[in-house]
């Protein structure tokens, strides 16, 4: 592995994602990507008591799915990469105890689904592990319960609102050639350009993507041309043109080939405000159709950025801004 520019991890020895397992709810079991996910559960407890058990289930089903699609039995993995949106991480912790891998517990907020890929896959390199699993979940429920108010409350909000993701992704890191390689992972900086309000968050993320999209064709000597795909993590309809407009100021135009994975993951008339976000909204998107659509030769080579809002429920009561952080990491077509 060698850096290359400012902030960017370019693996010079092949690394593979080598099968994916992707696990949502009904919601978005009714979306436009709903043939792309491996299992879709038809209520939001997944048969369980409550919405914290509820989440670990996804992530449960998603590792377990990726682990069988790849005909790998889980002793042979040296590590597990994985975070989730809960207090602690408890989602990973506890999926991590019922599995026995050697765990590595990573926090990005809504950024983690990269920073897990990317962190795997800079391990597996080097040599470290010789096969890796990243993951990460979120739960609509579990999320508004931590961060805004219960599920049960109903309170309304605004049309910048997000609404949280309920699923998990799970990718298989290894050196084996399959179809999708792991060309190159850019780390981001935290932006903070005074948004405070929690129901903004594509606002106080598209900062960071703008950054960590311009850093990355900066350090790499390329242009948006060179990707087939640009994909934002949940930017949703608010953070969507501003990144845009932002990345246009300093020559780059985007809008040919850039998506975002909050916007595809629902159909515009569903309730979800301005689109999805969570850690499973880049994850299910990309671990799911991303990965398929490359596969098919649909896509050649395909930029990935994750982003994240790294505010806490106590940070907002003291009236702080957010602070908001994305990374990028390029997929390609493999040779497996």
């Amino acid at each position: 592995m060698g850096k290359t520019g400012k902030q960017t991890w370019s693996f010079t020895k092949p690394v593979y994602l080598q099968s994916t397992g992707t696990v949502v709810g009904p919601l978005e079991g009714e979306g436009p990507l709903k043939d792309t996910f491996d299992y879709i559960f038809d209520d939001l407890h997944c048969g369980e008591e409550n919405w914290e058990l509820a989440e670990r289930t996804l992530m449960n089903k998603a590792v377990h799915t990726c682990l069988q699609k790849s005909g790998v039995d889980q002793t042979n993995i040296d590590l597990f990469l994985a975070g989730d949106l809960l207090n602690q991480n408890v989602t990973g912790n506890y999926v991590a105890r019922q599995l026995g891998i050697p765990l590595l517990g990573m926090f990005g907020a809504c950024s983690t689904s990269m920073e897990t890929l990317a962190t795997g896959a800079a391990l597996i390199e080097a040599g470290y592990a010789k096969q890796a699993i990243a993951a990460v979940s979120s739960h609509n429920a579990t999320a508004e319960r931590q961060f805004r108010y219960p599920t049960e409350y109903g309170g309304q909000k605004p049309k910048t609102a997000t609404f949280t993701v309920t699923g998990s992704g799970a990718a298989l890191i290894s050196t084996v050639p399959s179809p999708v390689r792991i060309e190159s992972a850019t780390i981001g900086k935290v932006k903070d350009y005074n948004i405070t309000d929690p129901f903004d968050m594509g606002s106080a993320m598209a900062p960071a993507a703008w950054d960590t999209i311009k850093v990355h064709l900066q350090d790499m000597g390329r242009v948006p041309e060179d990707y087939d795909l640009i994909a934002t993590g949940d930017l949703s309809g608010v953070g969507t043109p501003i990144v845009r407009d932002l990345l246009k100021q300093d020559g780059f135009d985007i809008s040919e080939m850039h998506e975002d994975c909050g916007l595809l993951i629902y159909h515009s008339d569903q309730p979800v405000f301005s689109g999805g976000s969570g850690c499973a909204c880049s994850a299910v998107v990309t671990y799911g159709k991303l990965i398929e659509d490359l596969k098919k030769g649909i896509y050649n080579k395909i930029l990935v950025v994750a982003t994240g809002a790294l505010m806490s429920p106590m940070m907002i009561q003291q009236k702080e801004s957010i602070p908001g952080i994305a990374h990028g990491v390029v997929l390609m077509k493999g040779d497996g």
